[in-house]
């Protein structure tokens, strides 16, 4: 399958769009999920778009750029491993397969785009004193389109050479090495739920995981079907909980009462 021009512009924009999103409202671009569906749309198969979307959606699950520190750009890595999963046809394995790299590789120019930001923050601030208010703008929009430009213009160059790169790995890479990439692109999913379960009470909940491991592997059941099951154990959870507080609430009550030497006139115990 040949990549035609409107795809690599249409994907080099989402990838443009895709960062200065995250970076401002960060409602739906910042969801490796979402842009994977929107490159599969794209791609014309939004089954793959969202089969990569999702695995890189749980592998950057609690991985969060605190204190402005860089971290896998799993968004843009969705772009390029649905485009390569779908241009191969060698199915989602292949495309995480190269889609994690570039993940890793966006650290680097995530790092570029910021050191580009303090150059425009200087002018900035160098604005303000002066009151020059369109240098302030000015420098602004030049800051979201370094942004934008740290990840549209990687994806761009691979989108171009792409064909010939995806070729060339089809025809020179051993078959020992495309199993090997296949069997840990088959494993990334589950290291994506070890770490979300390494953030939550699991010790808690162990048995309604039970519940759900037992439901998909055995009973086959949909993921819609066992996420209505997740909502309805977590319904009685919360009730049971809220039933606890109100107990411990009326004991509490009821002992501090009895210290005290009593209920008071007008007071009266539930």
């Amino acid at each position: 399958m040949n990549i035609e021009i409107w795809q690599i512009i249409l994907l080099t924009l989402l990838a443009f769009i895709g960062v200065v999103e995250m970076l401002g409202t960060n409602i739906l671009a910042g969801q490796a999920v979402i842009i994977g569906m929107i490159a599969g749309i794209i791609m014309g198969d939004i089954k793959t778009g969202l089969a990569v979307g999702a695995t890189l959606q749980l592998m950057g699950l609690g991985i969060q750029a605190y204190g402005g520190a860089s971290v896998p750009d799993y968004m843009t890595a969705s772009i390029i491993g649905t485009t390569f999963a779908v241009l191969s046809n060698k199915g989602v394995e292949f495309g995480l397969s190269l889609a994690i790299p570039v993940g890793l590789l966006m650290v680097q120019l995530d790092i570029l785009a910021r050191f580009c930001n303090v150059f425009f923050q200087k002018r900035i601030d160098k604005a303000i004193d002066k009151t020059d208010v369109k240098q302030v703008r000015l420098n602004n929009r030049l800051g979201v389109l370094s942004w934008g430009l740290s990840r549209s213009l990687p994806v761009f160059v691979m989108l171009v050479f792409g064909e010939g790169l995806v070729n060339l790995m089809l025809n020179y890479i051993p078959a020992w090495l495309t199993n090997g990439l296949a069997t840990a692109g088959g494993l990334l999913p589950a290291v994506g739920i070890a770490i979300l379960l390494r953030y939550l009470p699991v010790r808690n909940y162990i048995t309604y995981l039970i519940v759900g491991f037992v439901a998909v592997a055995y009973l086959s059941i949909p993921m819609f079907g066992v996420a209505l099951v997740g909502l309805a154990l977590a319904l009685k959870a919360f009730k049971d909980t809220i039933k606890e507080q109100n107990q411990r609430e009326q004991q509490t009550v009821v002992y501090s009462a009895n210290i005290s030497g009593g209920l008071h006139d007008g007071e009266y115990e539930d």
